[in-house]
């Protein structure tokens, strides 16, 4: 009988695992274990390891409720941030640099800093927390309206910018043959600069989906973690973590990974399409 190697320091309980055999360690008849194993593999292959480790069950709650509530706040991110970015880009008004510092602001602050302002502006405490909570019944924090609140406030700055370039790209004189043609500014914004800045929007949406797919300090702050409720994928890993429960922390930071991984792989794919 084989005596079973540490992979690791943190065991990665999977039912399948590539095997890599480690030098130093024998079987009952003192052959190595790496001439054992390769022995009868000419190419690597997928093994099933021993019954001690266990594959750890995963709730997927988590993973949809990242998954919506990121979707959401892209949506919202996309919407305000166009409108931000077009405003920036094309207008020249009192106070244009303030509105773009206030904008920008929430990445450079600490996520508690900001978790603690929405706290103190939508708690049930506060002036509008209260007045919707007493009036109409709608609690905003520590449920998953908060965690899009959350989630499209670190989203917000990064479209902003990226859109912001991306119409500043674009030439004011192509916008200005389409008005002699009768066309106002909202049909120049959807037929003229919107389709030449299309690589920029995409860019946007990558950015803002990825962040918004792993926002955590924010989120812990204003939404909580309650589990099946407001626990999305970054804190359900914390809370895994905090528990000990390392193979369901490792899963799920595998899964969360390779969501945005694909995301950002056809949306960068896509954004090198000719327009």
């Amino acid at each position: 009988m084989f005596t079973r190697p540490a992979f690791s320091r943190y065991p990665i309980n999977f039912g399948l695992l590539v095997v890599t055999p480690a030098k130093g360690y024998s079987n009952s008849n003192g052959h190595s274990l790496e001439r054992t194993v390769w022995a009868n593999m000419t190419t690597p292959k997928l093994i099933l390891v021993s019954s001690s480790f266990v594959i750890p069950v995963i709730d997927w709650f988590p993973i949809k409720l990242s998954f919506a509530v990121a979707s959401a706040a892209t949506l919202i991110a996309l919407v305000a941030g166009s409108a931000l970015a077009w405003l920036l880009a094309r207008k020249k008004f009192p106070g244009r640099n303030l509105l773009d510092s206030f904008i920008t602001l929430p990445l450079v602050l600490p996520p508690t800093v900001l978790g603690y302002y929405l706290l103190v502006v939508l708690g049930t405490r506060s002036s509008l927390g209260g007045f919707l909570y007493q009036r109409f019944g709608i609690r905003l924090t520590f449920t998953v309206t908060a965690a899009i609140i959350a989630a499209t406030i670190h989203a917000l700055p990064l479209v902003t910018k990226s859109l912001r370039a991306a119409f500043e790209s674009v030439n004011l004189e192509l916008e200005a043959a389409a008005r002699t043609l009768g066309l106002n500014s909202r049909l120049i914004f959807f037929r003229v600069t919107l389709p030449l800045a299309a690589r920029g929007v995409l860019a946007a949406t990558a950015l803002a989906f990825a962040r918004a797919l792993g926002d955590f300090g924010v989120t812990i702050m204003i939404a909580g973690n309650i589990p099946g409720r407001t626990q999305t994928a970054s804190v359900a890993i914390y809370d895994a973590v905090q528990a000990g429960r390392d193979n369901e922390a490792f899963t799920l930071a595998v899964i969360v990974s390779l969501i945005a991984m694909v995301m950002l792989y056809f949306i960068n794919r896509f954004g090198r399409l000719r327009w």
